[in-house]
């Protein structure tokens, strides 16, 4: 798209992809991918005419702009230190645990460095990113896949990286509740459906403004069976008990 910055991405994984699918589903800007899972990258590349592919990890940063970086943790400074980067480079790091004073080592002479926590429903430009620091080209970015959350101290930053660690326990807790009804006698394929269909249903709750103490009241009637489930659960301490766990090993990660 004319005006746009160009995108390069280094490592090609299932974020990058959503990312990716998210920037193309309207206006697509160029888009250069490292080779690095070369059957997700190709796959792109089909999908998306303004997509390319490249030979190696340098020439995405030749060829951009802006660089995400999605990587995994482990990787992330063997394939930056090898690189040349300039100091036009705006650098978004997708990488958990990782410092903004690491990254900027790795990434001299850039100097425009953050860090972001994007999920899945960047690809339906239905996600809220958080951003730190507030990097312009990292909150245009996101506010075209849902929407951006500017963070000013790493704190806040952290706190919200933990947050998204609950994803999968969403799916385990409705994975529970199945498991449960094929064990009172229902088929898996019905009890998989019925929690599916029920979840699905109330999800629309989420959209637009959200007070989870009106949705709670709204289903959980007082002495009713809502209720009892969240009150025998005790969900509240044993999430907050969790997260912490998790805050925790993310900033023992950085330091």
């Amino acid at each position: 798209m004319s005006g746009s910055p160009r995108y390069g991405v280094i490592g090609v994984g299932s974020i990058a992809a959503a990312i990716v699918t998210g920037l193309c589903a309207q206006d697509a800007p160029d888009i250069v991918l490292s080779p690095r899972n070369a059957e997700t990258a190709a796959g792109l590349a089909a999908r998306f005419g303004t997509v390319t592919v490249v030979p190696d990890n340098q020439a995405v940063v030749d060829g951009c702009d802006v660089v995400l970086v999605t990587l995994l943790p482990g990787q992330v400074e063997a394939v930056l230190a090898e690189l040349e980067f300039a100091p036009r480079h705006a650098v978004i790091s997708i990488v958990a645990g990782v410092s903004l004073d690491d990254l900027r080592r790795w990434v001299a002479p850039a100097t425009r460095v953050t860090r972001s926590v994007p999920l899945p429903a960047v690809a339906r430009r239905e996600g809220r990113t958080p951003v730190y620091p507030p990097l312009p080209e990292a909150m245009t970015l996101y506010d075209e896949l849902g929407g951006a959350i500017g963070v000013e101290d790493a704190t806040t930053y952290e706190a919200l990286t933990a947050s998204s660690a609950t994803v999968a326990a969403h799916f385990a807790f409705l994975g529970a509740i199945s498991d449960w009804l094929v064990a009172q006698g229902l088929s898996e394929e019905d009890a998989r459906g019925y929690v599916a269909a029920t979840f699905r249903g109330v999800s629309e709750s989420l959209r637009g403004a959200v007070d989870f103490d009106e949705l709670i009241a709204e289903v959980a009637t007082p002495g009713g069976l809502n209720e009892q489930f969240v009150r025998d659960l005790g969900l509240p301490p044993r999430v907050s008990a969790a997260l912490d766990g998790v805050l925790e090993r993310l900033v023992v990660a950085e330091n």
